[in-house]
């Protein structure tokens, strides 16, 4: 049985009632600012930053299990430096993570990074021991930029987050892949299973989906088939593509012909 909670949280004078039966989700949703900025109340005492780490840590482990699955904190959501760092170093706190996703958006409707600040938090993560895999746009030259920074892997977006379009600029991509020996992890905008495909035909090292699968009609089916679309494409890749021509070529040649 899960231990009972009952969290008080207390910003600027209003209060958030979140009891036990609450999943994670509900109580990650509830806190949407930071915790270093809230008074909270455990049965009635209030508890420090170790005990603040032992709930939550309670409640992720109750649904994934750290031993099989690898956390990745991610900043998704943070529109500037100063939110991307106090979640990563919050999330370091709580479990001791250092791997992490740097996500830093620079506008609301295209969700589209702001490289200036993603910049800069990949110069101070990296200083700070972070392992910083960082969603970027496709501009080969900011990849670099955020390579020399100190980035373990690089994940540019293959169209806007969540919008399904599929990748929209292979050179870029290719390009990107040529010019780094970082991991290449194609971000945002997969939509379908080919999508997946394309993207590990063009040297990529993986694919993050969500929405592709989360939204799917099946969403079962759909990352099965993903699974299968990562593992052609980046066979395909390896095996070596034949170069492309304009013209026919026959298949079959007139040697032995009487």
């Amino acid at each position: 049985m899960r231990k009972k909670i009952k969290i008080k949280i207390t910003v600027n004078g209003k209060q958030t009632i979140v009891n036990s039966n609450f999943s994670l989700k509900n109580l990650v949703d509830k806190l949407e600012i930071p915790l270093n900025k809230i008074a909270i109340e455990y049965n009635r005492e209030i508890i420090d930053k170790k005990k603040i780490k032992k709930i939550l840590l309670s409640l992720l482990m109750d649904y994934i299990n750290p031993k099989k699955i690898t956390y990745l904190p991610n900043t998704a959501g943070c529109f500037s430096s100063d939110e991307a760092l106090r979640t990563l170093r919050l999330a370091r706190e709580i479990g001791g993570w250092k791997l992490v996703k740097l996500e830093v958006l620079g506008d609301k409707k295209t969700l589209f990074p702001d490289v200036i600040e993603t910049l800069k938090s990949t110069e101070v993560l990296t200083k700070e021991g972070f392992k910083v895999m960082v969603y970027c746009n496709d501009d080969p030259l900011m990849a670099k930029r955020l390579e020399n920074a100190g980035a373990c892997a690089i994940m540019p977006l293959a169209a806007p987050i969540g919008s399904g379009l599929g990748i929209q600029n292979k050179i870029n991509l290719k390009i990107i892949r040529n010019q780094t020996k970082l991991p290449v992890i194609v971000d945002a905008g997969i939509g379908q299973a080919s999508d997946a495909t394309q993207a590990m035909e063009l040297g990529c090292d993986g694919v993050l989906i969500n929405t592709a699968i989360a939204k799917a009609k099946n969403p079962y089916g759909m990352a099965e088939a993903m699974k299968y679309a990562v593992i052609s494409g980046r066979k395909s890749y390896l095996s070596g593509r034949i170069n492309p021509n304009l013209f026919g070529s026959a298949s079959t040649t007139n040697s032995g012909i009487i």
